[in-house]
């Protein structure tokens, strides 16, 4: 017999490579989010280009300067603090200062990722955590809306004209079928909101891309939007327009939650079975805050408090290992 020993090779796992990288992952997130955020800067005027401009670059630069401080090989070229203030920025009023937006970077970028080890092992996604913080700080700027093509001043927004979002109108009661938008200025944006959750087109172009290019698949996204549509039409008849799943689904971050922000490969499960869990405890939660919270939005904390359940979702739904006695991989 011949000897085939010498072709033998022990090696640790994982024994298959692929052609993906971090680098180049964040790069068709990147891509993805051109959309959204070319929508938003037509809607919104050319302040909403600067502002996301000031994320992305302080978002890099604080990553740089605390590895730079710490000594650390820089990761900047992997492109995952591009991605953050992308998102950041998609994810705030227009109208924000940018002293303000330079402050959510740092809580994004330091507080969030690198306090915990830097990309991989934050356990809450970065961008929506540092909206949850600007927004407990300073409640009215991050709830400043303009009217849709409304011309606002560069640094100076004291003369901006307030619009209130459509969640907005059903929370307060004065929402009427006649002063409600339609179902296609929802689904083309022109409403007021945050920089990216406004276009529901422009979103759906780029979570199409996503799952062209397979960055993301559908369980999670399709799981939390049909559980906030059942919840709304179900349990949503306390008001106008609570009852009504498809202006629930077309209003405010939804979509951009959906797709962006609750398929993060580090903050949600890995599991088939996870993903799709992870998906209904963020839509049972959206649509509790929306309906009977205080606050008309429900996306962030929704995505941030499953986040946190992450790993207890991974720990029931892991597979079993092979030959094991029942204890999860």
């Amino acid at each position: 017999m011949t000897n085939l020993n010498h072709k033998l090779i022990v090696s640790h796992s994982p024994h298959i490579k692929g052609m993906d990288t971090v680098q180049l992952t964040m790069l068709d997130v990147i891509i993805a989010l051109l959309p959204p955020l070319l929508a938003g800067v037509w809607i919104m005027g050319f302040r909403a280009s600067i502002l996301t401009l000031v994320c992305v670059l302080s978002c890099v630069f604080f990553e740089w300067g605390w590895q730079k401080l710490l000594k650390k090989p820089s990761t900047i070229s992997d492109l995952s603090a591009v991605v953050t203030g992308l998102l950041l920025a998609l994810n705030l009023p227009v109208t924000l200062p940018f002293w303000m937006a330079i402050i959510g970077s740092f809580f994004a970028i330091i507080i969030v990722k690198q306090f915990f080890g830097g990309i991989g092992h934050n356990f809450m996604n970065p961008a929506l955590a540092a909206r949850a913080f600007l927004l407990t700080s300073w409640a009215l700027p991050m709830t400043t809306w303009i009217e849709p093509f409304q011309k606002i001043n560069m640094f100076n927004n004291a003369d901006v004209v307030s619009h209130a979002t459509p969640l907005a109108l059903i929370k307060a009661g004065e929402a009427a079928a006649d002063t409600l938008p339609s179902y296609m200025d929802l689904f083309l944006g022109n409403v007021g909101g945050c920089i990216g959750e406004t276009s529901a087109l422009a979103i759906l172009i780029g979570a199409a891309y996503l799952v062209y290019r397979r960055v993301i698949n559908l369980r999670t996204p399709l799981a939390y939007i049909i559980t906030v549509a059942v919840f709304t039409w179900c349990f949503g008849g306390n008001g106008f327009g609570n009852g009504d799943f498809l202006y629930h689904i077309l209003s405010g971050g939804l979509l951009i939650g959906a797709f962006f922000m609750a398929t993060d490969y580090t903050t949600t499960p890995y599991t088939p079975l996870g993903q799709i869990i992870f998906g209904i405890g963020c839509g049972i939660l959206t649509a509790v805050i929306r309906l009977y919270g205080g606050y008309p939005e429900g996306v962030s904390y929704s995505i941030l408090l499953m986040n946190i359940v992450t790993p207890l979702i991974d720990k029931f739904t892991a597979p079993k290992r092979f030959g094991g006695k029942g204890e999860a991989a």
